[in-house]
């Protein structure tokens, strides 16, 4: 397999390193192409550096890459990275995206923001399966266990078709031997960091950030992270329900007058002719 590695912490991150060991371990080629500088919080956002339609790269030297691998810095968030990846522009389609690994975890409903697993749902969404992942700290100490959980998920996810899902990975940086296990959870109800919003003045908004502890949620993510385990949640890309309950309105319930109706009941009085033009919820 040819494996995209990618992030959001920029091209500069050692945990650059750490997925490329991973996918180097399991005999799988590899590209780096992430961010020229830290693209945090970009989501799924497609923006970049563009000039006359082309998209600027510059040189890489990630820390601690394993000799050999082709790395590039792209002035360009991870997702949009992930999506020109997806049409052959960092070389061969990859057949698996890596994001990460991200310095912070990335739990909870607040995981939408995330641009490290922004980049992944992009390339699900092309039909590329992939694994995000993150550790706890800012500064992580251990990153022999990210490898290890990494390289775990990577074995058993490899060889699976991609419907939509993917795999978001958080590692508590702790020793090896110290990790709990990891286990599969589901997103907590908030997100790690809480703001605060202030009122500021006529030119500014106030804004400061805190931990946030939130309610007891024994499955969820948050939790089991800080409770010594490595957790994987699946995520899904953007899709429509088959099931909806919507139904057809008519340009008349939305206050639209139909010409066609119009002419139809010059010609015949009484006659009108409808014609669909939307949907919204049945009522």
């Amino acid at each position: 397999m040819h494996i995209l590695v990618t992030n959001d912490d920029g091209i500069s991150s050692p945990g650059l390193a750490v997925l490329v060991r991973a996918a180097l371990d399991r005999g799988h080629t590899v590209t780096v192409a992430a961010p020229a500088e830290e693209y945090s919080g970009a989501s799924s956002s497609l923006s970049g550096e563009e000039i006359d339609g082309r998209i600027a790269l510059v040189p890489a030297d990630p820390p601690h890459m394993p000799e050999g691998v082709e790395c590039v810095g792209v002035r360009a968030a991870p997702a949009l990275i992930a999506f020109l990846a997806s049409y052959g522009a960092f070389g061969p389609r990859p057949d698996m995206v890596l994001s990460g690994v991200n310095l912070g975890a990335n739990t909870g409903k607040a995981t939408l923001h995330s641009g490290t697993v922004g980049a992944v749902l992009t390339a699900a969404s092309h039909g590329i399966p992939g694994i995000a992942v993150s550790v706890t700290s800012g500064a992580p100490q251990h990153w022999e266990t990210a490898l290890l959980v990494t390289r775990f998920a990577l074995e058993r996810w490899e060889g699976r078709a991609c419907h939509e899902w993917i795999l978001n990975l958080n590692v508590p940086d702790v020793a090896p031997e110290r990790l709990r296990g990891l286990r599969p959870a589901r997103l907590a109800s908030f997100g790690a960091v809480q703001a605060q919003i202030g009122r500021g003045d006529e030119k500014h908004i106030a804004v400061t950030y805190s931990a946030e502890t939130g309610p007891e949620e024994p499955d969820s993510d948050h939790h089991l992270l800080t409770h010594g385990w490595a957790t994987a949640t699946l995520l899904r890309a953007p899709v429509d329900d088959p099931h909806q309950d919507l139904r057809t309105v008519t340009p008349a319930e939305l206050g639209i007058a139909d010409p066609a109706a119009d002419d139809a009941a010059a010609a015949s009085p009484g006659s009108v002719t409808v014609d669909a033009a939307t949907v919204m919820r049945r009522t």
